[in-house]
């Protein structure tokens, strides 16, 4: 669990003080005499297998205009890469000099004294350029800590050659979902792999029920209330109905298996799935097959999370100069476009949607209106470690081991420990 609030203030002003011993492996960064830039920049990379051979070609192309400057690419495993970062930079050493952070991690890391503030310096050029919902999340306390990479929310995948056999629409709700069990039964499919692993997942069937983890604005935690509760209802029953399988060790491998295999004919993702899904069997050379559609509705109203991922500069770094110029090359219009060209994923740059390779793509055309109705999570600086109480009791709720009204009350209970310093109830 992460640490309190009461101890943010001695970890920042720790981490502050050990900010002169350095990110990346050299102290001899910066701009030469002749204004020139050198040193190694030291990037951690938290993107997955199908994306991750792109980033690293592009981030060592930035070495092209920079001669003098070592590009040093370490791809880091998503689940792990926070409590790295956390551990290096607050131990003062090997921390990296720029990294790859999930929208949630910026006012974490930053309210900790672990990230530098980019206002003023040309990694935050061009801000206006940004889509608002996007910088949104950069922020912390009045000042930027991030520039935004790639913006994405949840939708249901659906195989369409699966749904035809069997004869079912795209479900639009979780009942709808349910009610095409038989259907899917006879053909020896299940409609839906849920999530069992991943808090994230949850999120969706809690917006559907009306509600949301935290009340921001009234600084009221809100995941004990009667919506959370009856999220963790929905899910279970999902499981129970044999509407749905899950997993609560390693639903990634074992959903996109799934999926792709032909094995379950929906899932929950996003934009960063589709090309390991293209790559599957049901998909290869048929990419046609692979349909999306928004999260099905709960009984209150349907809903899916704002998430993305930012590029962050270390407080410590030794090359701070050029860290600022490759975060600005890596979110440029440029790279951007190619990274929808090439990934599928969806820009942060507003300029970047009137490129007509980005307005044909046709997961663009899908996901940039969802995007837009996505519900923003609470850029605070706990907003990260909330995921942590939910994804115990989502598997706790699963298993059969312990109620949903039971579940809601330990997350809220988790949640209020986690908010006591601050005037929240």
């Amino acid at each position: 669990m992460r640490r309190g609030i009461g101890t943010t203030a001695l970890v920042a002003a720790l981490a502050l003080a050990v900010t002169a011993c350095g990110g990346g492996d050299g102290g001899d960064g910066g701009k030469g005499a002749d204004g020139e830039l050198s040193g190694t920049v030291e990037f951690w990379d938290t993107s997955g297998d199908a994306e991750k051979d792109f980033f690293k070609k592009v981030a060592e192309e930035f070495e092209k205009e920079h001669p003098k400057v070592d590009v040093k690419y370490v791809n880091v495993p998503f689940g792990e890469a926070s409590n790295k970062f956390k551990n290096a930079a607050g131990g003062g050493a090997g921390a990296p000099d720029v990294m790859r952070t999930e929208v949630a991690w910026v006012a974490d890391f930053a309210s900790l004294g672990y990230l530098a503030p980019l206002d003023g310096t040309p990694a935050a050029e061009g801000k206006d350029d940004f889509l608002p919902q996007a910088w949104g999340s950069t922020q912390y306390d009045g000042k930027t800590y991030a520039v935004p990479q790639v913006i994405d929310t949840l939708a249901l995948f659906y195989n369409k050659e699966l749904l035809e056999k069997a004869g079912v629409e795209v479900p639009g709700s979780v009942e709808e979902i349910k009610a095409s069990t038989g259907k899917f039964s006879k053909e020896g499919v299940t409609p839906l792999y849920l999530r069992g692993d991943d808090p994230y997942f949850v999120l969706p069937f809690l917006y559907g029920e009306g509600g949301d983890m935290l009340d921001a604005d009234a600084k009221k935690i809100t995941i004990d209330d009667e919506p959370g509760v009856k999220a963790f209802e929905v899910m279970k029953d999902l499981v129970d109905s044999k509407a749905a399988i899950t997993d609560t060790t390693d639903g990634w491998e074992n959903m996109q298996k799934a999926f792709k295999d032909g094995k379950v004919a929906m899932m929950l993702n996003g934009p960063w799935a589709i090309e390991d899904t293209l790559a599957g069997s049901r998909f290869k050379g048929k990419e046609d097959n692979l349909g999306v559609a928004p999260v099905p509705a709960g009984s209150a109203g349907q809903g899916a999370p704002q998430g993305g991922h930012n590029y962050s500069v270390y407080a410590g770094s030794d090359n701070l100069d050029a860290s600022y110029e490759f975060v600005k090359y890596m979110s440029s219009a440029e790279v951007q476009k190619r990274t929808t060209e090439e990934l599928n994923l969806l820009p942060t740059r507003t300029s970047v949607y009137e490129e007509q390779a980005v307005k044909d793509n046709q997961m663009v055309q899908f996901f940039k209106p969802a995007v837009d109705k996505a519900v923003e999570r609470p850029w605070i600086a706990e907003g990260n470690s909330l995921f942590e109480p939910l994804r115990v009791q989502l598997a706790e709720v699963l298993t059969g081991r312990t109620e949903p009204e039971e579940a809601a009350k330990k997350a809220g209970e988790e949640y209020a420990e986690l908010l006591k310093d601050g005037d929240w109830k």
